[in-house]
């Protein structure tokens, strides 16, 4: 069985499309074993109490060091037997300690076509209106593996999303989760899961 923790620090919309993929057996011998937020209160809580997935807090502000986070980081996904960590719309940095223990195997959502609009500072609404000020006629979402650079990990799939004349960053913003991210994040994961299941025979 692979273990799946999913980082969160808002509404978990990516979360929800993780759950909703899981329910209908996507992720072959897959499951949702663990939801980390990085602030009290999101609803991407709800969306795990509401399913039976554990959850809990892991606040970079209730640690000194960034080592400490790293420490408490590691330590709920070793309780738990994490084998897979998705960040999807995570906004805390992940340590070198959590990237070497599970190198590999955190994988990320980012709302551009990598290397478009991506790096430090490109997160939520910031990605889009960056593409909209930019003009580009095609936007999209990317998978990739995280490593210690920004957006930087090798990329795992991709898909375009055309932009329209009227598109607002909110507008874009919802049409790339609804037709890229909704879509990739799910298939990334049950491809990792495929592949994990296929090695343990």
């Amino acid at each position: 069985m692979t273990k799946i923790a999913v980082l969160c620090s808002g509404s978990g919309t990516n979360l929800q499309a993780l759950i909703d993929a899981w329910h209908d057996g996507m992720f072959e011998d897959g499951a949702i074993a663990l939801v980390i937020a990085s602030r009290p209160q999101i609803f991407a809580l709800e969306r795990a109490s509401d399913n039976g997935i554990p959850a809990v807090i892991v606040n970079r502000r209730d640690y000194h060091t960034s080592q400490e986070y790293d420490d408490a980081m590691l330590t709920e996904l070793k309780r738990h037997h994490i084998d897979l960590v998705v960040t999807a719309g995570f906004l805390s940095i992940l340590g070198p300690k959590v990237l070497a223990a599970y190198e590999e195997r955190i994988i990320n959502v980012h709302p551009s076509l990598i290397p478009s609009f991506c790096g430090k500072g490109f997160y939520g609404l910031h990605v889009h209106k960056a593409a909209l000020d930019y003009g580009v006629k095609v936007t999209g979402a990317t998978v990739h593996i995280v490593n210690h650079i920004v957006d930087g990990g090798r990329i795992l799939l991709q898909k375009a999303v055309e932009v329209l004349p009227d598109d607002t960053p909110e507008i874009l913003q919802k049409r790339v989760m609804e037709q890229a991210e909704w879509e990739i994040l799910p298939k990334a994961v049950a491809i990792f899961c495929g592949d994990a299941a296929k090695n343990r025979l």
